[in-house]
């Protein structure tokens, strides 16, 4: 009887057909490891415990602090994620996943990091070698590079990052816009109840960061509807969201906070849309625009009388300009106008406010005006209301003060001899006693600076 035998090479096909066979495609991923037998070498320290040890060395005159012939190591969560292209060369990680302490910056030249250190990973970095200080004013480690911290080099990653099998999930910490401060940078945190600035969303429909404006980071005013606070949400225009639109509406946006790249403003960056969570598609700025007009009176100043009378709140916040009469010619007659163009003042913000008016005793109250301009340029006018001034300037601001964003305020591109009309801004959900305010504020360079002019000015109500 003969033998049948297959040729060595056609065995070997058939082996290696079968060993693929029973290999499924996630068996290619990165392998985890076993945290039971997971040994760091050394001692752990808090971050805490090194960003005191930066505060100390910069009252010792030092800009960064290097951490050598020492056996120690700093453990924290993933918080952010370069996978949709808002962060580059750099991982953020606190010390818990829920209600963390501190959190820190860790800088390497080392591209993408998500596959590696995905949010929520835990992670050990070894502090031998490392340099750490305030970078971009948040606290940061790498290498020294000079006088400043730089990356740490792809050849030192596995040396200096342990990645652990542990990946928790990331609780977001509730903080308000007074609860900001250095301490609470390098977080994973959620603000609650903010919504874009009308001029982002309304005004304008803009995207995170594709506008012509926007070379390096797209900067979004971000409001908070409860105080009126605002903060920038930076994003980068390398990452891959940045087309998209800005939601209208408010809710919770979740993301870290961290500093502008001068480290002097605070601002949020994001991983990706789905931290923004805008599920009210109602704004908290007011009620809309007045289909009717009540014949009764309110409050009114067509400005004729050459000056602006004791009634009004007159007010340089900042500089020396304040609204002045003038006249406008034509069918206009006498108005006021306000202008830092030329003043030589580095800042600018000048208010006009109403009197108290108290909404309480009349209904359907609507407002109306008109304005015009000579050539804006960076100058802004903004409508405003609060419900809890006291009418002393030296506490305007601790009064919440709330953008009107119903009414047109003329834009720079009008010509400058135009009066535009606001149209008629239903100012009915206001309850209690609540000034009105107009409010300028300069660019910070009164050479690009201009000019808003306001005239006859009405409160009606039923």
């Amino acid at each position: 009887m003969k033998t049948i035998r297959l040729p060595r090479l056609l065995t070997m096909l058939v082996v290696m057909i079968t060993l693929v066979s029973c290999v499924k495609d996630d068996d290619f991923s990165v392998p985890e490891l076993d945290t039971g037998s997971l040994e760091i070498e050394g001692q752990a320290v808090s971050i805490s415990s090194v960003a005191g040890q930066v505060a100390q060395a910069m009252e010792n005159g030092d800009e960064i602090f290097t951490f050598e012939g020492v056996d120690t190591y700093i453990e924290g969560y993933v918080i952010s994620s370069d996978e949709g292209g808002n962060f580059f060369e750099e991982f953020i990680i606190q010390d818990l996943p829920e209600n963390p302490v501190a959190g820190i910056r860790v800088l390497i030249d080392v591209n993408p990091l998500f596959t590696r250190y995905e949010v929520g990973r835990k992670v050990f970095v070894r502090l031998d070698g490392l340099t750490v200080g305030i970078s971009n004013g948040v606290l940061s480690a790498g290498i020294a590079d000079g006088n400043s911290v730089g990356k740490i080099p792809p050849s030192m990653q596995n040396e200096v990052i342990v990645r652990s099998n542990e990946v928790a999930e990331i609780i977001p910490m509730p903080i308000s816009f007074s609860d900001f401060s250095n301490d609470v940078t390098n977080l994973f945190v959620s603000l609650e109840n903010v919504q874009f600035n009308v001029d982002e969303v309304i005004n304008h429909q803009r995207t995170y960061a594709s506008e012509p404006q926007d070379q390096f980071d797209g900067e979004r005013v971000l409001e908070d509807c409860a105080t009126g606070g605002s903060i920038i949400l930076s994003t980068s225009t390398f990452s891959d969201f940045k087309a998209l639109s800005l939601p209208s509406g408010r809710g919770t946006l979740q993301g870290v906070l961290t500093k502008d790249f001068f480290g002097e403003v605070f601002n949020m960056a994001i991983n990706d849309p789905n931290d923004v969570i805008f599920i009210e598609e109602d704004r908290c700025d007011l009620c809309g625009l007045a289909e009717e007009i009540g014949e009764s009176v309110v409050f009114t100043d067509n400005l004729e009388n050459g000056s602006l009378n004791d009634a009004w709140t007159n007010f340089a916040q900042e500089g020396t300009e304040v609204w002045e009469p003038f006249n406008a010619g034509g069918d206009y007659g006498t108005a006021v106008r306000i202008g830092s163009f030329s003043s030589g003042d580095t800042s600018t913000i000048a208010w006009l406010i109403t009197p108290e008016i108290d909404f309480n005793m009349q209904a359907m109250e609507t407002l109306s005006f008109e304005t015009s301009n000579s050539f804006a340029d960076a100058s802004t006018l903004t409508l405003l209301y609060a419900d809890n001034w006291d009418g002393d300037t030296a506490n305007i601001d601790d009064a919440h003060w709330r953008p009107i964003l119903e009414g047109t305020i003329v834009s720079d591109d009008t010509f400058f001899q135009d009066w535009i009309a606001s149209g008629n801004i239903d100012l009915s959900c206001l309850e209690g006693t609540v000034h009105i305010a107009f409010k300028y504020v300069g660019s910070g360079d009164a050479n690009f600076d201009g000019t808003y002019e306001l005239d006859n000015i009405k409160i009606n109500a039923q």
